[in-house]
């Protein structure tokens, strides 16, 4: 074990080791901002989990670092393992600053190297779900935040865990991550001259589809579940309703066995796994944008339909609370509730003169707090906080 004190200041290039999970579309926004830095970055990733969850290509002045993980799943039994070949790669590349997340894998993997300073990012469920799932995870996460010099995480509900497990609150830097504002926008250049998602007419003669959209992962933690359960609901009296299920993932079977028992199997599309070129143009040709969400931080893809300005519809979870005020941006449901879920569709319905205002108000509120050009400074912050902090012992 060791203890690196770093003197260096920002106005000076540093060398940044930047270790995640995989290779999402959250680390790409990251990567891509940080190689117009003039920083050093070198990208380290623990795992490959499967499907491929981001199609660009890292940023050309990004250094992949090649070492024992990355290739599979990480297994905790190739802790060991990975942990050694971690300290060879610090002791390689000499970083300046290591930062790491989700805090129990990543993050806690450079804690037990013993390298500092160490800026540990949350990604909103390791803290909100995950860290109190059982005792390894409660004391991997009370070690992690011990041993970091700054946590950086994207809402107030990760902040407030952070500080229930031990983190000092001024070593805290909390903002959301954010779109790109001009990629999804409501009337961008990003997949415009396509044509329209539905070519079908009406199911009812004279009613006009009204188009659902769900771009979250299907995995238990997203409720997509619930969506499913309230389309069938808010069906029943209205064939107009359309909805579109992006993604993909384990609960495809569960899903399709819903809709299938529900006789709505005709009214919802499955587009898959949709590039960031194309997906301003689903947002942009859908009226009301879904979320069961059971664990969120600041979700991107809810920030994404805002910006895109598409109303939301989304549990009511914390996370989400800080985003949509009922009747301004959109609605909330409690969480799990499938029947609130299908009410909420059938208010939109009823109310869809007025979606149009409620988008503008999205998109008023994304150009003020989820700008990601203006967001991201707050990180180089949260660096310079870490160089300048006295070490976490």
């Amino acid at each position: 074990m060791y203890a690196i004190k770093c003197h260096v200041t920002l106005n000076n290039p540093m060398r940044i080791l930047y270790f995640t999970r995989d290779y999402t579309t959250h680390d790409r926004r990251f990567l891509a901002a940080l190689a117009h830095t003039g920083h050093q970055v070198y990208y380290l990733r623990l795992e490959q989990r499967g499907q491929q969850l981001e199609d660009r290509p890292l940023p050309p002045q990004v250094e992949i670092v090649h070492w024992a993980g990355g290739q599979r799943p990480a297994r905790w039994q190739d802790g060991p393992r990975l942990l050694a070949s971690l300290q060879r790669v610090i002791r390689k590349i000499k970083p300046d600053l290591v930062q790491a997340g989700p805090i129990q894998t990543c993050a806690l993997l450079v804690a037990l190297a013993g390298f500092r300073p160490l800026v540990s990012v949350s990604w909103g469920s390791d803290l909100l779900r995950d860290a109190g799932r059982n005792a390894w995870n409660r004391w991997a996460t009370r070690y992690t935040l011990a041993r970091s010099s700054v946590l950086v995480g994207d809402c107030n509900p990760v902040r407030q865990k952070a500080i229930a497990y031990g983190m000092r609150d001024q070593r805290i830097v909390t903002f959301p991550w954010g779109v790109d504002l001009q990629h999804f926008s409501p009337d961008g250049t990003s997949g415009a001259g396509r044509p329209p998602i539905f070519s079908t007419s009406p199911s009812t003669p004279g009613s006009e589809p009204f188009t659902l959209l769900s771009t979250r992962g299907w995995e238990p933690v997203y409720g997509v579940d619930v969506i499913a359960r309230g389309l069938v609901l808010a069906a029943r009296d209205h064939p107009e309703l359309h909805l579109l299920m992006l993604a993909g993932g384990s609960q495809a079977g569960l899903l399709r066995q819903i809709f299938q028992k529900g006789g709505v199997s005709g009214q919802v599309h499955f587009p898959g796994q949709v590039s960031q070129v194309e997906l301003p143009h689903y947002y942009r040709n859908a009226d009301l944008y879904l979320s069961a969400s059971h664990s969120d931080g600041t979700s991107i893809s809810l920030l994404e339909a805002m910006a895109s300005g598409t109303p939301a519809l989304v549990s009511d979870i914390p996370g989400n609370r800080e985003w949509v005020q009922p009747g301004v941006q959109g609605w909330w449901f409690p969480d799990g509730d499938a029947e609130g879920l299908a009410a909420g569709v059938l208010q939109a319905i009823q109310q869809r003169a007025n979606l149009a205002g409620m988008g503008r108000a999205a998109r008023r509120l994304a150009q003020e707090k989820a700008d990601w050009a203006k967001n991201f400074p707050q990180l180089l912050k949260a660096y310079e906080m870490a160089v300048r902090l006295p070490l976490v012992e």
